[in-house]
C-alpha cells in the first residue's frame, strides 16, 4: 500500500553534497521531489513517470525540427531540460512509495537509452542535411562516445555512493533474471560495460559488500573523492543537454557531435587516470590487513 500524504516526508532528503552541481541542487532536484510529492498521491508509477522522461526527450527532438529557429531551439531545450527533472522524479516516486528495485533502475535505464537515440538520429538528420554524410558518421561516434562516457560517469559515481553510502544499484543488487535464472540481456550488458570501463570495479563492490572491510573502504573513498569528483564532473548528462541546446541556437548539431567526440572524449581519458588512481588506493588501504600495517590513504 501507498503512504497516506501525511505520512510523506516533508523536505527532499539531503543528497550527498559532493555529488551535486548546481543545475541539480538548486533547479532539478527540488522540482522532482515536489513533483514526486505529488505523484505519490496518485495511481501513477515511477515507470509512468520513466515512460514521461523518454517522451520529453523525444518531443524536445521534435522541436528542434518542426518548430522555426530560434523558437524551435529555445523550446527543445526547456523539453530536454524537463526530461532531468522527470529523470530525477521517478527514483523520488519509487522511494516515497517503497517500489524501489533493479526493475525500475532498468526500465530508466532502457527509457533514457530510447529518448536519446531519437534526439541523435534527429540531429544526425539535420547535421548530414548540412554537411552530408558527415553529419551521419559524426553522429554514430557522438552516440558511441555517449555510451561509454555515461556508463564511466555513472559506475564510478554509483560505485562511490556504494562504497561510502551503502546506496545499492544493479552491480549490488540481485540481478533482473528472466524464469530461466538467467540476467536479463541489458542488465548483464549494462554491468558489462561499466565493468569494463569504471577501473576496479568489481573489487569494489566486493569490497563494499565484505562487513570486515566496508569500514575502511569508506574512510578511503570519502578522503580521495577530490582527486576524481571533479574531474569526471563535464561528463554530466547536464553538461550535454546545454550542449545540444547551445548547437542547436547556433543552428549547427555537427558542432554539438565534434564537443563530445572531442572534448569529453579528452575528459573521459583523464578520468580514468584519476579513478583508476583513487579507486586503486582506496582498496589498498581496504586490503584486509592487521590495522596497525595499514597506511593512511
Amino acid at each position: 500500500m501507498d503512504p497516506a500524504p501525511s505520512s510523506l516526508p516533508p523536505e527532499r532528503p539531503a543528497r550527498p553534497a559532493e555529488l551535486e552541481d548546481a543545475l541539480n541542487a538548486r533547479l532539478y532536484h527540488p522540482l522532482s521531489w515536489r513533483l514526486a510529492r505529488r505523484l505519490s498521491r496518485t495511481r501513477i508509477t515511477p515507470d509512468m513517470v520513466s515512460i514521461a522522461g523518454a517522451a520529453a526527450i523525444m518531443l524536445a527532438a521534435a522541436a528542434y525540427v518542426l518548430v522555426a529557429w530560434p523558437w524551435g531551439a529555445v523550446l527543445g531545450l526547456a523539453l530536454h531540460m524537463g526530461w532531468h527533472v522527470l529523470d530525477g522524479a521517478d527514483g523520488d516516486l519509487a522511494r516515497l512509495t517503497g517500489r524501489s528495485s533493479p526493475h525500475g533502475e532498468l526500465v530508466d535505464g532502457i527509457c533514457d537509452y530510447s529518448g536519446h537515440i531519437v534526439l541523435y538520429v534527429t540531429l544526425g538528420a539535420i547535421a548530414a542535411a548540412q554537411i552530408g554524410g558527415w553529419g551521419w558518421a559524426l553522429m554514430g561516434a557522438a552516440g558511441a562516445s555517449r555510451v561509454v562516457q555515461a556508463a564511466h560517469y555513472e559506475g564510478a559515481r554509483r560505485q562511490y555512493q556504494l562504497a561510502v553510502y551503502g546506496t545499492p544499484w544493479l552491480a549490488s543488487a540481485v540481478p533482473a533474471a528472466s524464469a530461466s535464472g538467467r540476467q536479463h540481456p541489458l542488465v548483464a550488458y549494462y554491468l558489462w560495460l561499466t565493468g569494463l570501463i569504471v577501473p576496479h570495479g568489481p573489487a569494489l563492490t566486493a569490497a563494499a559488500l565484505d562487513p570486515a572491510r566496508a569500514a575502511a573502504l569508506r574512510e578511503a573513498m570519502r578522503a580521495r573523492a577530490g582527486e576524481w569528483l571533479g574531474v569526471i564532473s563535464p561528463l554530466s548528462a547536464n553538461t550535454r543537454t546545454l550542449a545540444v541546446g547551445a548547437a542547436m541556437l547556433a543552428g549547427r548539431p555537427q558542432w554539438y557531435f565534434l564537443f563530445e567526440v572531442l572534448v569529453l572524449g579528452a575528459v573521459l581519458l583523464a578520468s580514468l587516470a584519476r579513478v583508476r588512481r583513487a579507486f586503486g588506493a582506496a582498496l589498498a588501504y581496504a586490503a584486509p590487513a592487521p590495522a596497525s600495517a595499514r597506511t593512511r590513504a
